[in-house]
């Protein structure tokens, strides 16, 4: 110290250094990956991605998934509306086609946006333009059909998404939606709803009894698919709250029927991390998370394509 009371500099020249090679490092040119050239096949392209961070990430859950998927178990796809809204219904259609998405789970949102996409091909109002005139949320004819399924799941003890799977399959544009999809090939598609958060319930149509009794058939359904998770994979996809909680409720029926998640691989695909589905999706419930951090109309077509490679690579 000197004297006036001001902390002297220190001398780093008493301070022993060390050679490069002695120390440890993250980056190391071995995980660097040739260019991939214009037109290469999509293995190219996924191999020219740097064995870091999320595309690290990406491949562990292709693999992840493609090994599920030979054992033949679960891979469950949990979303939230922005999915469809940006045009990724068709990856999770193709993914059930081949047999590789097995169930889903989703928010009230994804139902409305990918009816309205089978329905007339375009959904996702403008919602500041739309406040200031009829007002946001005021489509006739989602609100008719989904009040009809909410009435015929509770009735028929279908549950909700079976109801509105059904409805969506003859639509004009059923070729683009997951719901037609589920119907077409009997994957099942469970919705839970948030009683106030769809623009579906401030219309004159909607009965609270029907969609409550509806959706909790659903979340019934989504608990014996979550019985049966062991081995498999849950995938959370851009929901931030609703699925990462229900998620939560299903481990715990599971465990609480003896019947612990350990084994399961649990992801989350988003745009940016939350504290519900690093705790509730890839931290407590299971032993092993993953987290792709990104766009879903970048990250899902490429987790599509990296699970196809992963399976071409093991012989399926």
């Amino acid at each position: 110290m000197s004297k006036d009371g001001w902390p002297e500099p220190l001398d780093l020249a008493t301070i022993r250094d060390a050679s490069i090679a002695e120390l440890s490092h993250k980056s190391d040119v071995a995980q660097f990956r040739p260019l991939a050239a214009p037109g290469a096949p999509s293995g190219a392209v996924l191999d020219s991605f740097p064995d870091f961070l999320g595309a690290r990430a990406l491949r562990e859950l292709a693999g992840c998934i493609a090994a599920s998927h030979r054992a033949g178990r679960h891979v469950v796809a949990a979303m939230g509306g922005h999915v469809v809204k940006v045009g990724c219904g068709p990856i999770l259609v193709d993914l059930m086609e081949r047999g590789i998405v097995t169930a889903l789970s989703v928010n009230g949102a994804f139902v409305i946006h990918d009816y309205e996409i089978a329905l007339a091909g375009r959904t996702s109002e403008d919602v500041g333009p739309a406040l200031r005139g009829v007002g946001f949320g005021w489509a006739r004819e989602t609100a008719d059909a989904y009040a009809e399924a909410c009435r015929r799941g509770a009735e028929e003890g279908i549950g909700l998404g079976r109801a509105l799977a059904d409805a969506a399959e003859p639509l004009p544009y059923a070729e683009h939606s997951v719901l037609a999809a589920c119907a077409r090939l009997s994957v099942p598609i469970t919705v839970h709803v948030g009683m106030g958060t769809d623009t579906v319930h401030m219309h004159g149509s909607a009965v609270g009894a029907d969609i409550g009794e509806a959706s909790h058939i659903d979340f019934r359904i989504a608990a014996r698919i979550a019985t049966e998770l062991e081995g498999g994979v849950w995938i959370n996809i851009g929901s931030s709250v609703v699925m990462p909680e229900v998620f939560l409720k299903l481990v715990s029926i599971a465990s609480n029927l003896g019947r612990p998640l350990d084994d399961v691989v649990a992801a989350n695909l988003d745009m940016q991390s939350h504290y519900r589905t690093s705790a509730n999706v890839i931290g407590r419930p299971v032993s092993r998370g993953i987290e792709v951090i990104g766009h879903h109309e970048i990250n899902l077509p490429l987790l599509r394509l990296a699970v196809l490679e992963a399976l071409a690579e093991g012989g399926q």
